[in-house]
């Protein structure tokens, strides 16, 4: 029983991982261009870094909401059928 818990929570650590990771990644790689133009640029705005990396994940976490929906009904029907 007590294994069953450990495997769970590690499959349901490795779904979350796989789930943010594509917007995490987008929202590092759009914040590091930002600060590379800042810098080219010397414009140290905060909002220059904020608003569009907010703007840029939320569009990639709906364009992946066909992606995320399927990894997560796989964990649930693979949790629901675990003996």
């Amino acid at each position: 029983m007590n294994d069953g818990v450990i495997e769970m929570t590690t499959q349901m650590l490795l779904v979350m991982l796989k789930i943010a990771a594509p917007i995490l990644l987008v929202g590092m790689l759009v914040g590091l261009g930002i600060s590379i133009f800042q810098s080219v640029t010397s414009i140290q705005d905060q909002t220059l870094t904020f608003v569009p990396k907010i703007a840029v994940m939320v569009i990639v976490a709906a364009l992946l909401i066909p992606w995320i929906a399927q990894r997560l009904i796989e964990y649930a029907i693979e949790a629901f059928t675990l003996s």
